[in-house]
């Protein structure tokens, strides 16, 4: 794409929207499908009814459906760990330990949404106030009774806790409810398992969910672990049966340890690479800009609106994983990389945050975070919270961040004004209706640090290629042809400032 007429322009308005959108070109994304899309003219040599990649990866995700009430699973609740987790009939349970009954009922509410992504059918949520959660069955053995019974009048099969339940917890819950149990991580886990397309993604669940299975192994290990057989035993057991349970058990739990350090060594020469594409855009001093926040806050959708990128978009938690990278330029010409990232959620599993650490970086390593909430939300603040204990965690917090306020079209104007008030210098924008971006677009440029170097030069006409690459690489603020040549002043990255600098005019 020619971007060269949009260098030095001062836009306002939906016009600044409209120059931003024709300096995008296409960047390193991680889907292979973006880099043979080449530039983003290649959208416009299409009829306007042609789908994009998102709608097509969206047609895709819908074209397989459950269909309730049928299951082949297995009985034995013993054996979850070994069939893949499929959710139907499903019951929520929590424990209120802290705040107002607004944030336990919120907490729950985002739990189902959870659920409903992962393909299952919410009949029932209760939630519990307690000090802390029971040691033994994460709700105490009342509350467990009363859930047996709410679960065999719903006709349920699986019961979901909104926390992570240690492997004693899981099993004694198990044993009361009778159907199977599993909590907060291992849903957000299998939402994960099911919404990764890259290898890098798709390597990166895989090593999460094997970290997670590692201490809660059970089955056969479970029953047969206390057979010592033969005459150790006092005579139980008998010749072939000296320790099986326990042999069975360690077994798996060797081969998953050789699973995860393969993966571990995989994802690293992944790193690699991802490395050597960031270390290509300091060398050319090229601003790093990252949509980071709360899942489902519409960062795709923007990412669309600001670029037209084509990504997939679904009003989904986790509905889109694998990070996307596009190259953009401000109106006034500046160049930056736009990036996409996976959304972030209370309680974010540990495992995720370790396993996407290598895609988390780019937050941490960028120069500027647009902190994308949601405002139709009933408690955003809280989000905001969230998504800011997960930036401290991968070290993002000196980063700098401009906030942005999406959904305004949907949001409640007693919430807006709170934000207001709390974060004067937000930004206000409806990815959905384009109300908005064009203020957007202005605050990114403002916020967006110059790095480059200032240089007057009075460039030969014989060297137009350093004029050419300064119209490619930096920002033109002004060029004039005279006589001598061309009369530039740019802010360029330093080694082209370096040759520029030769053709100063005090050495001309």
């Amino acid at each position: 794409m020619n971007t060269a007429d949009i260098h030095g322009s001062d836009h306002t308005g939906p016009e600044a929207e409209d120059a931003f959108r024709e300096g995008v070109t296409a960047g390193d994304g991680t889907h292979a499908d973006d880099a043979s899309r080449g530039t983003g003219d290649d959208r416009h040599e299409h009829p306007a009814d042609t789908p994009d990649q998102g709608q097509m990866e969206l047609a895709e995700r819908h074209a397989l459906r459950r269909v309730q009430g049928l299951s082949t699973e297995l009985t034995d609740v013993t054996e979850v760990e070994y069939r893949t987790l499929r959710l139907e009939r499903v019951v929520l349970i929590g424990v209120w330990t802290r705040g107002t009954q607004a944030d336990a009922d919120n907490s729950l509410t985002e739990l189902a949404a959870l659920a409903e992504t992962a393909g299952a059918l919410v009949l029932e949520g209760l939630t519990q106030r307690r000090s802390k959660p029971d040691p033994a069955t994460f709700v105490g053995k009342g509350k467990a009774a009363e859930l047996h019974d709410i679960v065999e009048a719903t006709g349920a099969d699986t019961v979901i806790a909104d926390g992570e339940l240690t492997p004693g917890q899981l099993i004694q819950l198990e044993d009361v409810v009778k159907v199977k149990v599993i909590d907060r991580t291992a849903l957000i886990l299998d939402i994960f398992a099911q919404h990764a397309r890259s290898s890098e993604g798709k390597a990166q669940v895989e090593l999460a969910q094997l970290n997670y299975l590692l201490p809660r192994l059970r089955g056969w290990g479970h029953s047969l672990s206390r057979q010592a057989g033969g005459a150790g035993g006092g005579g139980n057991g008998g010749v072939g049966l000296r320790g099986p349970g326990e042999t069975k058990i360690e077994t798996d739990r060797r081969r998953i340890n050789d699973k995860i350090a393969k993966l571990r060594r995989h994802l690293s020469h992944m790193r690699t690479a991802r490395d050597v594409k960031r270390d290509v855009r300091r060398t050319r001093q090229v601003p790093s800009v990252t949509l980071a926040g709360y899942t489902n806050a519409g960062k795709s959708s923007l990412l669309n609106r600001l670029t037209g990128a084509g990504v997939l978009v679904e009003n989904a938690l986790f509905a889109t994983l694998d990070p996307t990278v596009r190259q953009a330029r401000t109106p006034d010409g500046r160049g930056f990389t736009l990036s996409d990232t996976v959304g972030f959620v209370r309680h974010l599993p540990h495992q995720l945050v370790e396993a996407f650490r290598s895609t988390l970086e780019e937050v941490a390593d960028g120069d500027l975070i647009l902190h994308v909430v949601d405002g139709a939300h009933p408690d955003p603040e809280s989000q905001i919270s969230a998504v800011r204990e997960v930036f401290a965690e991968i070290e993002a917090g000196d980063v700098r961040e401009l906030i942005v306020v999406n959904k305004v079209d949907a949001a409640d104007p007693d919430v807006l004004k709170t934000l207001r008030t709390r974060y004067p210098d937000m930004v206000e924008v409806s990815a959905r209706t384009g109300e908005g971006v064009s203020g957007l677009v202005t605050a990114l440029a403002d916020a967006l640090p110059e790095i480059a170097r200032e240089v007057h030069a009075l460039v030969p006409y014989s060297r137009g290629d350093l004029v050419a690459r300064a119209h490619d690489e930096g920002r033109v603020v002004s060029e004039e042809h005279t006589a001598d040549g061309t009369a530039l002043h740019a802010f360029v990255p330093a080694p082209l400032a370096a040759r520029l600098e030769e053709h100063a005019p005090s050495t001309v």
